[in-house]
């Protein structure tokens, strides 16, 4: 399947699905009054508890000011400090399992569209993949994590690397050390977007070697390494797919920024855009998502499933040839020979 078949197919399973984009709409909504839950009625609970006064916020940086050190602030104000900790870190665990089970549902539902092309959006079948999905993503992403800080602690390396080699050369002569800081800075944003946009791919093919082929976290790991290993072709279109992503999101901005400029009618209609401009990002990454399944599922699923739906139709075929419910005629006695006649 070529590049373009595999974006048109997914624009059509996004726009026949396209409940999706409001379900993302939907967790963004509720993750913010999660917020003002799990997080602002803690924390004014704790002001008024700790007899401070709302107003007086305003102030803050002259009260900071006053304090002699964070040990002091500390000191003083630990359990108000203890309250915003332990509630911000209930609502991000919160959020984070409530959104990989709206991710995890969704890319079910995708995965089952690519399988039936008839198949439209159902809020049974997004719960259902939600649950089914929810563990193996959630191994699979606390993977994912590990890998994204090993790649910022390599590409950290490579820029103290980089820095230690211009000072160096510094000391010596400043031409050199411009030119070796803007070569070394080109090679570093390189490896850099390398080793990001394969992690990104990575994780996309191996979400979807979980939802087609049901398999763990780990296994899926060796699977999606040696699909990519197999097909770079793969990586090249995710690469087209983010940076398509990043165009838009980039354009969205700029459109947005006249309301920042106006005075008050800017801010009363940058909540109704803040909400169109997520619902064409959440819309356009649904679109990758459904285009990489769908290039997933061209090249490394389907190319084994000919020979099992060939097998399953011969025995069908071959049971309803024994098992025929209508009678059957008699059979025909064979003619008489010509010597009993002449008896």
């Amino acid at each position: 399947m070529t590049y373009a078949e595999s974006i048109k197919a997914g624009f059509r399973i996004v726009h026949r699905n396209w409940q999706l984009v409001l379900v993302q709409l939907g967790m963004v909504i509720i993750s913010c009054i999660g917020f003002f839950v799990l997080v602002g009625i803690p924390l004014a609970v704790a002001f008024v508890m700790f007899g401070l006064d709302l107003t007086e916020l305003t102030r803050l940086k002259d009260l900071l000011g006053a304090v002699r050190g964070p040990s002091e602030i500390i000191s003083r104000y630990f359990g108000l400090l203890l309250v915003v900790v332990v509630s911000f870190i209930t609502y991000l665990i919160a959020v984070t399992a409530f959104g990989l089970y709206v991710f995890g549902g969704s890319a079910g539902v995708i995965g089952r569209a690519v399988r039936d092309e008839l198949l439209k959006f159902n809020m049974s079948t997004l719960f259902s993949e939600g649950r089914r999905l929810f563990f193996p993503l959630l191994g699979f992403t606390a993977i994912i994590g590990l890998i994204f800080i090993v790649v910022a602690f390599v590409v950290g390396i490579f820029g103290g690397c980089i820095a230690a080699i211009v000072s160096a050369a510094r000391e010596h002569e400043a031409t050199l050390a411009l030119f070796l800081g803007i070569f070394f800075s080109l090679i570093l944003l390189c490896i850099g977007l390398i080793l990001i946009m394969g992690t990104l791919a990575f994780t996309v093919y191996g979400m979807a070697s979980i939802v087609f082929k049901g398999i763990g976290p780990v296994k899926s790991i060796k699977e999606t390494a040696r699909y990519l290993y197999r097909r770079p072709a793969a990586f090249w279109l995710y690469c087209l797919l983010f940076m398509g992503y990043i165009l838009a999101s980039f354009l969205l901005i700029l459109l947005g920024t006249p309301f920042t400029l106006i005075p008050i009618i800017g801010s009363i209609l940058a909540l109704p855009y803040q909400l169109f401009s997520y619902a064409v990002q959440s819309y356009l990454w649904l679109v990758i998502v459904g285009t990489t399944f769908i290039y997933y599922f061209s090249t490394e699923v389907k190319p084994y499933e000919p020979f099992e739906v060939k097998v399953a139709t011969i025995v069908e075929s071959s049971t309803q040839v024994l098992d025929t419910s209508e009678p059957q005629a008699p059979e025909q006695e064979a003619p008489p020979s010509e010597k009993e006649e002449k008896e």
